[in-house]
């Protein structure tokens, strides 16, 4: 009596999942990686007053975030800066890009001079349209 074997691969398709799974985890980690470094200018002890129209937070690779402390004192790329640092920081991007994004993130004790101080090199710069960031009011 012949006995035949059952093959299980006849006529099936299988599909690798190491390959997928491997892509997936390096996405992953890829994500979080950027995120976290983009969000240290955004994780500065500023109190930012409520507004009822707040939008969420643009994450813009190109996006300059201008930190104002309560004291009044200028922070970029986590550092305090001058207003003419500053001044040479937006006009050397403007240079570079025309289309060039401003956030500017004041304490909500700062003296509103201090804002106004930041919003007019922006301005003075070719910035368009300088963005005040806000939280939504709860």
């Amino acid at each position: 009596m012949l006995i035949r074997g059952h093959k299980a691969d006849e006529g099936g398709v299988s599909i690798e999942l190491t390959p997928i799974i491997d892509m997936v985890f390096l996405l992953l980690i890829f994500f979080l990686v950027a995120t976290t470094y983009h969000q240290t200018e955004r994780e500065m002890q500023i109190a930012l007053p409520d507004a009822e129209s707040a939008g969420p937070i643009s994450v813009s690779l190109r996006e300059i975030i201008v930190n104002v402390t309560a004291e009044g004192g200028i922070i970029v790329s986590g550092r305090d800066v001058s207003a003419d640092d500053l001044r040479r920081i937006v006009y050397a991007a403007v240079e570079t890009n025309r289309d060039q994004k401003v956030t500017i993130r004041g304490d909500r004790a700062t003296a509103y001079e201090a804002i106004v101080r930041v919003l007019d090199i922006c301005k003075g710069a070719g910035i368009q349209e300088p963005f005040l960031d806000t939280v939504p009011t709860p």
